[in-house]
């Protein structure tokens, strides 16, 4: 097992963080890298997100953490699934399906996008962001960047590094909801 490097934004391939051998860098955004990965216990490409070592104080550590947690909470096809979150000495990362496709933004940009691809795009990004909701987390960073399509048209989403993970009412909050006075100002009916 290689030695863990001093600077995680700059793995080289080959690099071994816990039992995922670091193939190439796919991507980089505030938080740090996106690497292709072998997971070399299950013999399966992954991909790891690593916090860059300009930001690893504790908030921004607990930011990655939650973005984990967040991603994690519940499963949907239109969203990456998160398999775990480790540490190899001093770096920290996420381990995450590799999806293979292009990013929206670059979908775009290659040309134009027909009517129905369009359409069948939106449709699975709002059933996305629906269970995300449900599940009670807020994405708050939704743009092409962070939704990958992929050749069969199978649209995720990426990136939950600015989630906001909402309280989830309980069924007595929802008891208390509904014998209040509807005519009360700032209670929302229909």
């Amino acid at each position: 097992m290689a030695p863990s490097p001093p600077d995680a934004a700059r793995l080289p391939p080959g690099t071994t963080l816990s039992h995922y051998r670091i193939v190439e860098a796919l991507g980089a955004g505030g938080m740090g890298v996106v690497y292709r990965a072998v997971d070399e216990r299950l013999n399966r490409n992954v991909a790891i997100k690593v916090i860059g070592q300009h930001v690893a104080d504790s908030d921004q550590r607990r930011r990655f953490l939650k973005e984990a947690r967040s991603a994690s909470s519940f499963a949907h096809p239109n969203i990456v699934t998160i398999h775990e979150v480790d540490t190899d000495g001093a770096v920290d990362f996420i381990v995450m399906e590799l999806v293979d496709g292009r990013s929206l933004d670059k979908r775009v940009a290659a040309g134009p996008v027909s009517l129905d691809d369009a359409i069948a795009h939106a449709e699975q990004i709002a059933s996305a962001l629906a269970a995300a909701e449900a599940a009670g987390v807020v994405h708050r960073d939704i743009k092409p960047a962070n939704i990958v399509v992929t050749e069969s048209g199978h649209v995720k989403l990426l990136d939950f590094g600015i989630a906001k993970q909402l309280a989830r009412p309980t069924a007595a909050d929802a008891a208390t909801l509904t014998v209040q006075d509807p005519t009360l100002p700032g209670v929302v009916m229909g």
